[in-house]
Parts: C-alpha cells; structure tokens; sequence
C-alpha cells in the first residue's frame, strides 16, 4: 500500500467536494423541507403509496445529506490532523483514509443515478435460452445471484411469476426488488448472460455453453402521468395458479394474464394469494414494458444524431462467466474481469454493477 501523503488527502477531499457540489445540497435541503410539510397535512396518510414514496424520498434525501456532510467533516479533520501529526502518527492515519475512501466510492454512485427513475424499484425478468435443463438451470443461477446481491443491499426480493423447469431449474422468471436506487443499479445487467461449465446434467461430463437473459424495467406507479393505460387498452384473464407456492395458491383463480391490445404485450402474474393483487403486479409490469417501448423509440432517436449505442437487450451478450477450463467472469461492455466466479455468483457484483454505471 503507498504511503499516505498530504497531496493523497488533498486529492481525496477535493473529489469529495466536486460530488458534494453536484448533489446541491442547500436545494435539497429545500425539497426536504417541503416534503416534511407534506407530512403534516391532515390527509397525509389517506393515499398509502404516495404517502409511502414521500416518506421514502425523505429517508434518501435525508440520507445524502447526512453522508455527504460526514464525508466532508472526516476528509477535513483527517487532513487538519495530518498537518501537525508527527510521522510515527501519520502511519497510523492510513486505516483512517482507506475507510473515508471506500464510503466515498459508493456515496460517488449518485452521480450517475440522475435518470427519471434510477431511484424505483426494478422489475428483473431472467429466461432460460435454448439448452433445455442445462439453460433453466443457469436461470436459477442468475437468479440466486441476484437475489444474494439485493440481499447486501438491503433490499427486499419478491417472485410476482416464475415457471417451473421441466427436470431441474426454470424457464422463466419474475421478479420485484424494492430499495432505493435498484433499477438505477441495475438497469445495465438488461442483456444476454453466457455460462461455460462441466455439464452435471450428462453421463459425460461434458463441457457446455448455456445462455440466459435478463430484463430490467423500473416500477411505475399507477399515479405516474407518463404512462397512462384506459381499461379499454387492455384484456384481463383470471387463471387458476400452478407450481410451487403451497396447497392454497392452487385451490383459487388468482393468477392473471393482462394482455395490451395496441401492442399484445401479455403480462402474467401468479405468486400473490389474491386475484387483485396479481391484477395490481401484472399492470406495474405492463406501465413498464410500455414506458421500456417509449426508451427505445427515444433511444433511436438518439441515435441518428449521436450515432449508433449498442444497446443491451436480447441477443446481445454482456457478460461471460466460464467455470471450465479455467476459472474467468468476463464483462464484454466495460472489460471488467474476475478470476473468483463463485464470489460473483454469489451476489458479489459491485465491481461490474459499478463500472456498468460509466458506460
């Protein structure tokens, strides 16, 4: 590790106080006050999710301010201390300087989380591609791995449908992750997932190459102006609910399957006890599909005035994660590499999520 000098806090504390800048504190200070008056009305809590998205934006605007304060009075204390310490205590500042570092480096992720709606809940939906069991159950790897990354976060991980493989693993997936800023994060894993492994699924051992994609949307409430849906668009169908889930989620028409008709998107949604609640899943998943249609048309917009941006969607492989010969995960946007896939399938992806952010 190299020694700690003057000119390494110096350097430090001036990236803290560019992002400090960005995120205009005093202006968000303003919105938290605003948000707190809101709070006080009489009828606050007579609409539970907006209620619910205030409170929330508060404890994240709250927590920013917080962070980027104590950012800020740590650099500036460990650099104040650092001018009148002898060498013998400088040595021991390194510790000091390596955990402000490290705080700095994630709170530094708001910079590229601005988009309209880096701050919702996602919606992941992860596929087997063809390969039979070998691909289905390289789905319920992923999904194990994303699942584990949302835990260290904090978040909360919901299946809203998930179909069954016929042997082993699954066809397709669902699901919900609630926490701040996790389509933000996330939206940049959207694309086509390669594993190379020793088949366990053969006599032969054989190596195989399986493929899996995923799909990342945000949550869009029902309140949102941007996406508005007349009941008239669409077609509702009440099924009976089938695979894991208990005696009870089998023996009641809860499961739904919403389908757009201007664009015959087809929603389904199966895991919830009750009928309204699939209804209520299936249409967030529909605002976004939608509101994912309006991106791209925009996106290739775009295009012909910047010039082509390849984007990650179905088709086109992000990612490697080769188990045999050698041991290698490979992100083909960024060139981020580990040698340790075990740790990434286990939700260890902070490396490739962040590096994802600066594409």
């Amino acid at each position: 590790m190299a020694e700690l000098s003057k000119d390494k806090i110096t350097d430090l504390k001036d990236k803290i106080q560019a992002v400090v800048d960005d995120l205009m504190i005093p202006e968000q200070e303003s919105r938290l006050g605003e948000l707190k008056t809101e709070t006080l009305e009489p009828d606050f809590w007579s609409n539970n999710k907006r209620a619910a998205r205030i409170m929330s934006e508060i404890d994240g605007i709250s927590e920013d301010i917080s962070t980027a304060k104590d950012l800020i009075n740590s650099i500036t204390t460990l650099e104040e201390l650092f001018d009148i310490a002898t060498d013998a205590e400088k040595i021991k500042f390194q510790e000091d300087y390596g955990s402000i570092k490290s705080k700095f480096e994630k709170f530094r992720q708001i910079q590229f989380l601005s988009g309209k709606y880096d701050k919702s809940d996602a919606i992941m939906s992860i596929h087997a591609g063809q390969g039979g069991t070998e691909a289905q159950d390289w789905a319920e790897m992923l999904l194990r791995m994303y699942t584990r990354y949302a835990e260290s976060k904090g978040w909360q991980v919901e299946i809203d449908h998930i179909v069954q493989g016929n042997e082993a693993g699954i066809s397709t997936v669902t699901i919900i992750i609630t926490g701040r800023f996790a389509f933000g994060l996330l939206k940049n894993e959207k694309g086509t997932h390669r594993l190379v492994r020793l088949s366990p699924f053969n006599a032969q051992n054989l190596r195989q190459t399986s493929f899996a994609g995923v799909e990342v949307i945000p949550v869009i409430e029902d309140d949102d102006e941007e996406i508005v849906i007349p009941d008239s668009k669409i077609e509702f169908k009440a099924t009976r609910a089938g695979g894991p889930g208990g005696q009870g989620v089998n023996k009641t028409s809860s499961a739904v399957q919403i389908k757009h008709i201007p664009t015959g998107i087809t929603v389904h949604s199966s895991e919830r006890r009750s009928q309204a609640q699939n209804r209520e899943s299936a249409m967030k998943i529909l605002r976004a599909k939608l509101w994912e249609i309006e991106e791209e048309k925009r996106d290739k917009e775009l295009s012909k005035i910047k010039g082509q941006h390849k984007q990650a969607s179905w088709g086109n492989q992000i990612r490697n994660y080769i188990l045999h010969p050698y041991k290698l995960v490979k992100d083909l946007r960024t060139g981020v590499e580990s040698s340790d896939p075990d740790a990434i399938l286990d939700g260890d992806l902070d490396e490739f999520i962040n590096a994802g952010l600066r594409i």
